[in-house]
């Protein structure tokens, strides 16, 4: 390495693997900024040179101002589920004001992101979550009402609620246990949005056919530059009004990636986003 040159730490992959790949070093060449790559108090939806590291390079059109109400840890865990989440309910599902949304896994980070920003859209927001701890959070952060997605009968419970009419729209963190529920839960014309799935799963055909359903799968990184654009002007409102406060959940330090990565891999529900530490 060049005598002279600013060193951080940051993790570098060099084969294909598990999380056990996931290489923390401490003689990586800092990088530096060039044209339209800011440095400004922002938090970004992606990077040039990559996340996991003390300093990292991003395009101007990917990063947006941080508020100063809001810390850096909270800026990591806007970028990904927040967008993800505006593009769910505002693109995918359409949704309109005094409509029903269910988040089906609501308490992660794209999940509250959804509660959220429904709660702030007008909609009336159920959840689900698989903790105590977890529900208190999905109440906490805009659903008006949580169940418990490990009681067997939690469904007949989310019927019980919403009525005959059903459930407007469903955003689903699992399709691959939950799609067959999520197409009897909802209303006529509703919708399935898909942010998750772990596997393949059979599902009827009619389901869909009776009520005139849809299921429409997200992607957040095929929205155009104008579509984040629109997304970060609505989040920044958000932020300045109040309504976007990012819930943090387990802490790891670089030297941990690899476990935090098992975490995600093996663990059956999340409490808000997941961050890394730099101290």
């Amino acid at each position: 390495m060049a005598t002279g040159l600013k060193l951080m730490r940051a993790i570098r992959v060099f084969e294909f693997g598990g999380p056990e790949v996931l290489k923390l070093q401490s003689d990586v060449a800092v990088p530096t900024p060039k044209d339209h790559q800011k440095g400004d108090r922002v938090f970004t939806t992606s990077t040039i040179s990559g996340g996991y590291a003390e300093y990292a390079l991003a395009a101007d059109h990917t990063v947006y101002p941080l508020p100063e109400k809001l810390d850096f840890k909270q800026g990591a865990a806007i970028g990904t589920p927040y967008f993800t989440a505006y593009r769910a309910l505002l693109h995918s599902a359409r949704v309109k004001a005094g409509e029903s949304v269910l988040v089906h896994g609501a308490s992660g980070g794209v999940g509250l992101a959804v509660c959220q920003i429904a709660r702030a859209y007008g909609l009336k927001v159920l959840g689900t979550a698989g903790t105590q701890e977890g529900q208190n959070i999905v109440l906490q952060n805009g659903a008006h009402e949580v169940f418990n997605h490990r009681e067997h009968n939690y469904i007949d419970k989310i019927k019980k609620s919403v009525g005959e009419k059903g459930i407007d729209v469903i955003i689903e963190m699992l399709a691959n246990v939950n799609l067959n529920n999520d197409l009897n839960l909802l209303s006529h014309g509703g919708r399935v949005i898909v942010v998750g799935s772990r596997g393949p799963i059979e599902i009827k055909p009619r389901d869909t056919m009776t009520k005139e359903s849809s299921i429409i799968g997200v992607a957040l990184y095929s929205s155009t530059k104008e579509e984040f654009r629109q997304y970060a002007a609505a989040l920044q409102a958000g932020m300045e009004i109040g309504w976007l406060t990012p819930v943090i959940g387990s802490q790891y330090s670089l030297e941990k990636v690899a476990q935090a990565h098992e975490n995600i891999i093996h663990s059956s529900g999340a409490t808000g986003k997941m961050i890394l530490l730099l101290e």
